[in-house]
Formats: C-alpha cells, structure tokens, sequence
C-alpha cells in the first residue's frame, strides 16, 4: 500500500478513538477505542491494518490477554489464519493453567493461560489494544513462554510512545497501527 493511502487510514482510525481525561484516575488519559469498534469500516480497517503488520512474523496463534486484547484479537487471528487463545484472570480457566503476576501503571494484576495452549516451539503473537509501559505485554510474552510457545512479536492497535512500553519488549519486534503521542 502507498504511503498516502496508509497516512489515511491511521489518521482516519486516530479521529475514532477518544481521549477521556482522568479515567481510571486522575492524571491519566484514557485512550477509548469503542468508537473505533462501534464503526464498521475503522473496525475492518483496524484489523486489517493489524494484520499486515504482523503477517510476516507468521504466527501460528494469537495470544491476548482480557478484557480488551478481546476486542481485536480473535479477528486478528482470523486475518493472520492463525488460532486465538485466552489469557484470563486468574481462577477463570477450568483446566491445567500456568501463571504469572505483574505491575501495571496504578496497580497489579495476574494473567492464566491454559497449560496445553500451543505445542511446544509454536509461534504466537501477544497482542493487546494499547501498549503503554509494556507491563501487561510483557507478562503476556512471559506467560506464552512458560506454556512452551515461542513469541515471534507483539501487536498493538494505539501506541503510546512518550511512555516507551517498547523498552519492555525489546526482545521482540514491536507493531502498533497507531502510535500516538
């Protein structure tokens, strides 16, 4: 695709998502994707976008963690002809799971995958709505190893680049379809 056209994808996807100011707590500026969800060409458009910048990466699963990575995950998969699995809260998985635990901008919190979730080596892709400081990608990458799958990359829609989340991941390539300041 030209540049032109690209420019005006993401800048039209841009004009979807809305800023909340102080949500969940004051000083944060909550970046609202519902918009883009709610409009059914900046939906395809998203999940387009997010599929080829990750095509080559040549994932065989993608991993997102709830309730966001939800959104766009699964259709992700879809567009990649990759499988989708569930990174959930912990105690929400009825089988066999492996865990880890992590610290978010203003808190902690836990992930779960289901301990058979790919076969040992597979490829898989974390991917999550917004990357900020990297902490939930990272516990997502972290998990996806100790349940024997390789991370070929990270996949986010909004970047938030001034908060560098990247340095996190920079064991990974990094692809996020809207980086924003």
């Amino acid at each position: 695709m030209a540049a032109g056209p690209e420019r005006q994808r993401t800048a039209a996807l841009r004009e979807l998502i809305v800023e909340v100011a102080d949500f969940p707590a004051p000083g944060i500026l909550f970046r609202d994707i519902t918009p883009l969800l709610a409009d059914p060409q900046g939906l395809q458009e998203a999940v387009a976008g997010l599929a080829d910048l990750s095509r080559e990466l040549a994932p065989h699963y993608v991993v997102a963690a709830e309730a966001r990575g939800f959104l766009l995950g699964p259709a992700l998969a879809l567009a990649l002809g990759a499988g989708f699995v569930l990174a959930r809260k912990p105690g929400k998985l009825p089988r066999a799971t492996v865990s880890v635990r992590y610290e978010l901008e203003y808190g902690s919190d836990g992930l779960e995958l289901h301990a058979d979730s790919f076969p040992p080596g597979a490829p898989v892709l974390v991917h999550d709505d917004l990357l900020a400081t990297g902490g939930t990608a990272r516990a997502l990458a972290d998990l996806v190893e100790r349940a024997g799958g390789r991370v070929v990359g990270c996949s986010f829609l909004v970047e938030l680049t001034e908060l560098r989340g990247r340095e996190r991941l920079a064991d990974y390539p990094v692809r996020s379809l809207l980086p924003l300041p």
